[in-house]
């Protein structure tokens, strides 16, 4: 059994979708990055690629590259598992949490779960997926931006 924890985080601004876990959330700002963004699924992949002892994924899809420009994060998060499994692990489960002041995640956590899951070719029970505020403390507080944590279990195949 191998245990790989991630953790991301952007910046919200005006003028992108929100993408979390997949989902594209109603909200007057997005997160700021070279993909989607979606900073859950990026801490999700470090995760699954830690617990691999394989390289991050700023060296598998590097933010100088251009093919990467826009990507949605559910498909290279398809590719991290695949890697994964390449490499001789079968996922068990991963565990996350999202922590954002605004939006309200709760009302979407099943539809994330239910995207992870497909991606991850998991049961949604092997999915944990959580959001929580930092009570107005912190860069996530003053609702300048969103991080996420996330730990994964592979066990060698």
């Amino acid at each position: 059994m191998r245990i790989g924890i991630g953790y991301d985080v952007h910046r919200l601004v005006a003028g992108r979708d929100l993408i979390i876990g997949g989902v594209n959330i109603p909200f007057a700002k997005g997160l700021l990055g070279h993909s989607d963004a979606d900073v859950l699924t990026h801490a999700i992949m470090d995760a699954l690629l830690g617990a691999a002892g394989l390289a991050d994924i700023g060296h598998l899809f590097p933010d100088t590259d251009d093919k990467f420009r826009g990507a949605r994060s559910l498909d290279l998060l398809r590719q991290v598992a695949d890697t994964v499994r390449g490499a001789g692990y079968d996922i068990v489960n991963i565990d996350a949490v999202v922590v954002a002041e605004r939006p309200k995640l709760a009302p979407h956590v099943p539809a994330i779960k239910e995207q992870l899951a497909a991606a991850l070719e998991l049961p949604q029970q092997a999915v944990g997926i959580k959001a929580t505020t930092t009570e107005g403390l912190g860069f996530e507080g003053d609702g300048l931006g969103m991080s996420a944590h996330a730990v994964a279990l592979l066990q060698e195949k």
